[in-house]
């Protein structure tokens, strides 16, 4: 009789250490998922990987006279009543020159709307080259009804580029922005339309 309640006593304990463990496991992977976005965010940032402009706030050492042509891609996502567009579909910008290219965004809405933009160079391996040195990505703005603001985005393509065997045929890179419905300065997928929840 004593070795069967030594036993369940022992079979208690397992079961709790097991359970214990697996709620550890549970919790890290969780927490692990929770910094995955924010840690890979950093990364791409700093290394420029999978199309993440680089920022810097100093102008490029030297021009050279090689161009690429920068292209604009604008979109709104669903949820957001916004226009967006640059003010040029497109510019030849020589490497290491620093050029200026306004985006205008109106709000088509009714109401006051907020929203944030994000950003991404493609091809992705150019994202390492393409330097951002003023940008209204990722800042929350807000329009009222008709509103409309001119947001300048600074950037140059940076002479490092040149020395890249694997971009020596590149002529064109595409800077693309979208711009998300936000609240509480975070991005958001749909804005409420105002209507009570059913």
């Amino acid at each position: 009789m004593t070795a069967r309640v030594t036993t369940d006593v022992g079979n208690r304990r397992g079961r709790r250490m097991t359970l214990v463990a697996c709620g550890s496991l549970a919790l890290l992977m969780v927490g692990a998922a929770y910094a995955a976005v924010p840690l890979y965010n950093m990364f791409c940032r700093v290394t420029g990987y999978d199309g993440t402009p680089m920022v810097r706030s100093t102008e490029a050492s030297e021009t050279l006279s090689r161009k690429v042509s920068v292209r604009f891609d604008t979109n709104v996502a669903p949820g957001l009543r916004w226009s967006f567009s640059p003010e040029m579909p497109e510019v030849a910008a020589r490497i290491g020159e620093t050029r200026t290219v306004f985006f205008r965004v109106k709000n088509e809405g009714p109401a006051m709307s907020r929203g944030i933009a994000t950003y991404n160079v493609q091809p992705g391996q150019a994202g390492a080259f393409f330097v951002k040195m003023k940008c209204f990505c990722f800042d929350e703005q807000a329009l009222a009804p008709g509103e409309s603001m001119d947001f300048p985005v600074v950037f140059y393509v940076d002479p490092a580029l040149a020395k890249d065997r694997n971009l020596d045929g590149l002529s064109s890179i595409t800077l693309s922005y979208t711009y998300f419905a936000s609240r509480n300065g975070e991005p958001v997928a749909a804005v409420d339309s105002g209507k009570p929840k059913t």
